[in-house]
């Protein structure tokens, strides 16, 4: 879909764009089709997008997947968009807030793969929800702001290395990344963009309980950034049992949350939250 079609289409149907919902739509042939072999499609696949506007992505997606399911709050586009792919019989579109939609369907998304331009606006929740569901999608190749790409891939001790990226990479691991310039978009959006992957890791690093310890250790980590990772944690548990675990993972007790890696992250939950010990058997 060329950039004059986007206006024309947008201009004889009488709809104007809403900046608070982050619609910018990709008009670049050669960026959706990297997107696409980012995404890595089979034609067995089931394929998530959120967002898809006026369908450029969908309909590359629907022409390659076996079944698409598309999720635009915009009741305007969702009705052009079924007018304009009624022929895609493997297209299911839901014309709904997607994260509400995500927060509110008990879904297993194990098989499927997110190929998205996330809204700005919630990309960075829509992605954290999909990451921490009990069965997050296989693949999630997203469009986002080029801040938040960095910040899913980022490394401890840089300013981009914090709360997002632990919270996604516990759960996948980042493949990749590449640049999309504003240019690509209609309406050109005020900052650069980037196609981030995420593979989901094929094992799980922590138990459900685990996993619930972590959260609340990276969260309260990084609650103050400038104060010591130790003190924050007191908040939540003993000063005995934090000095025991620091102690062990050999963790300065002057340390601060961007400099503590994702593996010392997950070693101290597992340290925190003990699994429970198995039942001894009947005699």
């Amino acid at each position: 879909m060329r950039l004059n079609e986007i206006r024309q289409i947008l201009a004889s149907d009488g709809i104007r764009l809403t900046k608070s919902l982050g619609q910018n739509f990709m008009h670049d042939a050669n960026q959706l089709h990297r997107m696409l072999r980012a995404a890595e499609l089979a034609p067995g696949d089931r394929v998530l997008e959120i967002g898809p506007g006026l369908g450029p992505l969908t309909e590359l997606l629907a022409a390659q997947a076996a079944q698409v399911l598309a999720i635009e709050i915009d009741r305007r586009l969702a009705e052009w968009l079924r007018h304009r792919l009624a022929a895609a019989a493997n297209l299911e579109l839901v014309h709904q807030d997607a994260l509400d939609y995500l927060r509110r369907e008990d879904r297993d998304w194990t098989d499927w793969k997110l190929v998205a331009n996330l809204p700005y606006s919630v990309a960075s929740p829509i992605l954290v929800e999909l990451a921490r569901a009990a069965k997050g999608p296989a693949r999630m190749v997203a469009t986002v702001q080029i801040e938040v790409a960095r910040r899913l891939a980022a490394s401890p001790d840089t300013a981009d290395y914090g709360l997002l990226t632990l919270l996604v990479q516990a759960r996948y691991e980042p493949a990749g990344w590449f640049k999309i310039p504003a240019a690509c978009f209609y309406p050109a959006p005020d900052v650069d963009s980037a196609c981030v992957t995420l593979v989901r890791r094929p094992q799980s690093l922590l138990t459900p309980k685990q996993d619930e310890t972590f959260v609340r250790i990276v969260k309260r980590s990084f609650s103050q950034r400038r104060k010591m990772m130790l003190k924050l944690l007191r908040a939540d548990w003993p000063a005995e049992a934090l000095d025991h675990a620091f102690h062990e993972l050999q963790l300065s007790p002057q340390v601060r949350a961007e400099a503590v890696a994702l593996e010392h992250y997950v070693q101290l939950a597992r340290i925190l939250c003990p699994p429970a010990p198995s039942a001894s058997p009947a005699t």
